[in-house]
């Protein structure tokens, strides 16, 4: 089973969702990228994952151009908000799917009320990509 996980910077959302998924089972291979590769990682990101017992950091921040000449079996965009563009991909795909999720790095405000935004998008991603897997890909692993 392949997944592709894209959004635009391929820093934060993407990397999170490329994180929960690996971590739910390693049959899976997972890849994240982005039509804007930032090339690095949120740092925020990472550390919010970090509390939670998953390792992000050695991830890298790709273009997706690495990956448009591969087979997939999901490509699943991530950006949410309204000044983004998803990214379209045409490469050899069996499901395409977009899970929309408001970019935290786009959040202002007090510190907290910022630290606060990313672990309300990371619990959502855990929970969207959570219900995919156990309703979608779990079964055709068997």
């Amino acid at each position: 089973m392949k997944v592709l996980i894209l959004c635009t910077g391929n820093s934060c959302r993407s990397q999170m969702a490329h994180g929960f998924l690996q971590s739910f089972d390693a049959r899976i291979q997972v890849e994240s990228a982005g039509t804007e590769a930032s090339g690095k990682l949120n740092h925020k990101a990472v550390e919010v994952m970090k509390e939670i017992g998953i390792d992000i950091s050695s991830h890298t921040s790709d273009s997706v151009e690495k990956y448009l000449d591969e087979e997939w079996d999901y490509v699943i965009t991530v950006c949410g908000g309204a000044n983004e563009s998803c990214p379209a991909f045409i490469g050899k795909v069996k499901h395409r799917l977009h899970m929309g999720y408001d970019d935290p790095s786009h959040a202002v405000g007090t510190p907290e009320f910022i630290q606060s935004e990313y672990y309300r998008v990371r619990d959502e991603i855990n929970a969207g990509f959570r219900k995919l897997y156990d309703e979608e890909i779990k079964p055709q692993l068997g």
